[in-house]
């Protein structure tokens, strides 16, 4: 059962956990559909700061090889030079410079996301899902975030010009953090 405790009662050390934990994403495909998509294997940390959210701090790090879009050939062509180059750069990570309170249960959290060694700025919007503890005696907290970049701003330029026009892949690509969290003894 979720409850909405005193923020000051979150404050804490957290860490994702990554089997209730879906860390996505959307790109458009020929001009026409999206093709949605997940990281299978990341860890993450959170640190809450209930009486002053702008304290908060988030990390993350995703193991690109895990990346699962349902289809095996290509996911293999996302690991490869033409994309991620999974080869040399085997990790993308966030971590975080500045949080804030929008006021209810949203956040808007900026930090540094860096893809193929490029580190750009993102900015995640965050809905608190709430907290609560869980059977197994967890404390939990729940985020949902959502974020938009350009991949070819992180030098992920790789594409292909459809007949009818356009191209094969967006450069926008949508992101999606569904996270659970479990604070620490």
């Amino acid at each position: 059962m979720t409850t909405t405790p005193d923020l000051a009662t979150l404050t804490g050390e957290y860490t994702i956990d990554p089997a209730h934990t879906t860390i996505g994403f959307t790109a458009r495909h020929a001009m026409v559909t999206n093709v949605k998509g997940k990281f299978l294997d990341f860890s993450g940390t959170l640190r809450l700061d209930g009486s002053d959210p702008s304290r908060s701090t988030a990390s993350l790090d995703i193991t690109m090889d895990s990346i699962d879009t349902g289809s095996p050939d290509r996911d293999g062509h996302l690991r490869s030079a033409d994309f991620f180059k999974t080869d040399e750069f085997p990790t993308m990570t966030f971590r975080s410079t500045e949080a804030q309170a929008l006021g209810g249960d949203d956040y808007r959290i900026t930090g540094d996301l860096t893809i193929l060694g490029t580190t750009k700025p993102l900015t995640i919007d965050l809905e608190f899902n709430g907290a609560a503890k869980d059977p197994f005696g967890n404390e939990r907290v729940g985020f949902e975030g959502k974020a938009e970049i350009k991949r070819s701003e992180w030098g992920l330029t790789w594409n292909a010009a459809l007949e009818t026009g356009g191209v094969l892949v967006s450069d926008k690509i949508k992101l999606t953090f569904d996270i659970s969290a479990i604070k620490q003894a």
